[in-house]
């Protein structure tokens, strides 16, 4: 396995565990991601929001943390990026304003490259145009905005091509294994442990 160059969309409010885990992950198994937000630069944070699921009609927001950014959108060149991310939470209702973050994620597209979202960042899809004819998931909120964008929805972890989306955080599993199974990475367990004697 080569290991990839990742680009993850953040912005704040952002889903906690949308940003951090898949982030922690790929950089664990040996990928490089660099995190971006328009307006932000390297250095800079942005504040996440902790998304849970009590039994309401709706998901509970609190604040989570803030989370770092590694590289600053205007400068970087997505022809560089191997793949994106593109979490959830709050973010993506604004984050799709942003013509770079639209050209960004059409790029990924236009290149066939992996591109993984979950819960509401379908969002920053459906208004870079890049739905049409598509099967994927969201969050269940989010379902009439993306098939709006031309897509079919389904009720589960889904790839379509080059794209992977799921529900939301509780989805990771699934999720991140299927993206690291596009992004071709082969993780490395190590030597069987030995066996004890009886």
């Amino acid at each position: 396995m080569s290991n990839k160059k990742i680009l993850e969309l953040a912005g704040d409010f952002v889903e906690d565990y949308e940003v951090m885990v898949p982030y922690q992950a790929l950089e664990m198994v040996g990928h490089e991601v660099h995190a971006v937000c328009p307006e932000k630069d390297a250095g800079d944070t942005v504040k996440t929001a902790v998304h849970d699921f009590r039994g309401d009609q709706t998901y509970l927001e609190t604040r989570g943390h803030n989370f770092t950014l590694d590289a600053t959108l205007e400068d970087i060149d997505p022809a560089e990026y191997d793949a994106l991310v593109v979490p959830g939470g709050r973010a993506p209702e604004y984050l799709r304003t942003y013509d770079s973050v639209l050209d960004t994620v059409q790029h990924f597209f236009e290149a066939e490259k992996p591109v993984a979202s979950l819960c509401h960042g379908p969002q920053v899809l459906a208004a870079a145009g890049v739905l049409d004819d598509r099967e994927i998931t969201s969050y269940p909120a989010v379902r009439a905005e993306v098939e709006s964008a031309g897509c079919s929805w389904v009720d589960e972890t889904v790839r379509d091509g080059n794209l992977v989306t799921a529900q939301a955080w509780p989805d990771h599993p699934e999720w991140l294994a299927e993206f690291l199974v596009m992004l071709g990475t082969d993780i490395d367990h190590g030597p069987e442990p030995a066996a004890a004697d009886d």
